[in-house]
């Protein structure tokens, strides 16, 4: 009789389950991954062999696993070890216990084959949200400290005595901290920082005014779920602050951009047919990234377009404490009673950003939405971190601290500056640097901001182009150059190199021009 051949089975279906082949591989498979040693328990080998056998198909839907006795004996192990392994997988729905019948695999749906075709290494599809914020975000690549913005001396933050108030408070801490808390921050941070507010900006509160949250981006999120709805209208800096541009163009805002010059904010450029704003953002007293600060007659112009709309300005004060030339200038959530103005701090610049806490100054027909709401979204927490910051306020340190900064930068900004001078001597232009943490240094062009740009990467330097500051684009080509973070002989290295890169690259474009464009351009350099 001629022997005929199994029957080809269609690619979506699986033969009958051989019972010889489920015992060999138990037997065969688990001593082999058991007699591994490795960091893991048996009885943790046990269960992820298992688990994966069952994944991976060698143990499929419906077999009958060996008794416990009879598995302990074949694998020579205890046979509480193996208990403890089935009662995981029958917890989790692997296995399934039939009283009286035994322990077998449960319904299993992943398709092996399936999962051998998909493509884990293909992008993700996001959200247009999340693409949006994309945007915005950074590659996590290194970056040199010699002109990363916003990057405070966390060399010379005082990190011992930081750490002895952080052990007094983790050792006092009382019970409820370590509750879920709904107060809006401990309350000694709160007093302290309406004392220093007070005091040194002229901001009009009282300590139940200010909501403690984590950084001031989590502040802007607030602002944006709590006062406005999808499509509203919000009044931005141009060029300005990414981080909040991400937050409110990922709120489904319609970001209404208002030009910067010297001044600052210059309202007076806004075209007759802008909607009415729901929400007005800026930073009045040094601005982000070009340094200007807001005239008194701009700042009461903007009060009164935000009653004039029933809006609310929202004054980012980022870095008020470093100005070199004066002392602070007062906010302008000061200037009136009952200003609608929701004034932003973060400890971020100030301190160091890893402490990730910021604050709110609210109006009091505000408080208890914004906390209550916080409280539900984000939940309160480093109770031990805002004590400690409280001492180091009311003890001095943080003024202290605050004074030497100020010292520190404005010796670390002269550095820059002297390193930059042969390109500054053959025209590169740099902002006044009479406050912050940053210089600008203007370009001629956005092809000059791209190759320094580029000259950077490869040299290990990372620059940030001004035109990536502006929401629409191309924007005023130049180079955004912290200052704060690096010491002074990185900083005169990394200044040197783009002194001499701007210089080779100034002489291209030079060489390329006509005499006709040449005395133009000299010429209107003056």
């Amino acid at each position: 009789m001629v022997p005929q051949e199994e029957p080809v089975l269609p690619i979506h279906e699986e033969p009958v389950a051989d019972p010889n082949a489920h015992r060999l591989w138990i037997q065969e498979a688990l001593n082999l991954q058991l007699s591994t040693p490795d960091d893991r328990t048996l009885g943790q080998r046990l269960y992820d062999a298992l688990r994966s056998g069952i994944q991976q198909g060698q143990l499929s839907t419906g077999h009958a696993l060996p008794s416990s006795r009879q598995l302990a004996a074949s694998l020579g192990i205890g046979r509480n070890t193996v208990l403890g392994a089935i009662d995981r997988l029958v917890a989790e729905g692997f296995l399934v216990s039939r009283q009286g019948a035994g322990v077998f695999v449960a319904e299993w749906q992943w398709d092996p084959q399936a999962r051998k075709v998909a493509d884990h290494t293909a992008p993700v599809a996001l959200s247009r949200r999340g693409e949006r914020l994309l945007d915005f975000s950074a590659s996590s690549s290194e970056r040199h400290l010699a002109f990363a913005p916003g990057v405070p001396a966390l060399d010379r933050f005082p990190r011992e005595r930081w750490q002895r108030l952080l052990r007094r408070h983790q050792q006092r801490a009382p019970i409820d901290w370590f509750d879920y808390q709904n107060a809006g921050g401990v309350s000694s941070l709160r007093d302290a920082l309406c004392d220093y507010l007070q005091l040194s900006r002229s901001v009009r509160c009282r300590p139940e005014q200010i909501l403690i949250t984590q950084g001031a981006q989590q502040g802007f999120e607030l602002i944006a779920r709590l006062l406005a709805d999808v499509g509203d209208s919000v009044l931005m800096e141009e060029p300005g602050y990414g981080g909040a541009q991400a937050c409110f163009a990922s709120a489904g805002l319609t970001l209404q951009t208002v030009e910067v010059d010297e001044d600052g904010m210059n309202v007076a450029s806004l075209a007759a047919e802008t909607p009415s704003p729901k929400l007005i953002y800026l930073t009045p007293s040094h601005q982000y990234p070009r340094g200007a600060t807001l005239p008194l007659s701009r700042r009461t112009a903007l009060l009164a377009i935000a009653q004039q709309h029933g809006a609310w300005i929202i004054e980012d004060d980022y870095d008020s404490e470093f100005r070199y030339s004066s002392a602070p200038i007062a906010s302008l959530q000061g200037l009136m009673d009952d200003a609608p103005v929701i004034y932003v701090g973060t400890f971020s610049k100030v301190l160091y950003p890893g402490l990730r806490l910021g604050y709110l100054v609210l109006p009091p027909s505000l408080v208890d939405s914004f906390r209550r709401i916080n409280a539900r979204l984000h939940r309160e927490g480093q109770y031990v971190a805002q004590a400690a910051l409280a001492d180091f306020i009311s003890e001095g340190h943080f003024s202290r601290h605050v004074a030497r900064m100020r010292k520190c930068y404005r010796s670390r900004q002269a550095a820059l500056r002297r390193a930059l001078a042969p390109a500054v001597a053959r025209g590169l232009e740099l902002s006044s640097g009479h406050a912050g943490m940053h210089l600008v240094a203007y370009l001629e062009s956005h092809e000059m901001e791209r190759e320094l740009v580029r000259q950077g990467n490869e040299a290990g330097l990372r620059l940030s182009a001004l035109s990536g500051y502006y929401w629409r684009k191309p924007g005023q080509p130049g180079l955004v150059l912290g200052y704060a973070g690096a010491n002074e002989n990185d900083i005169d290295r990394a200044g040197r190199w783009l002194s001499d890169a701007w210089l080779s690259i100034a002489r291209e474009v030079t060489k390329e021009k006509t005499p006709y464009e040449h005395r133009k351009g000299k010429n209107a350099g003056g």
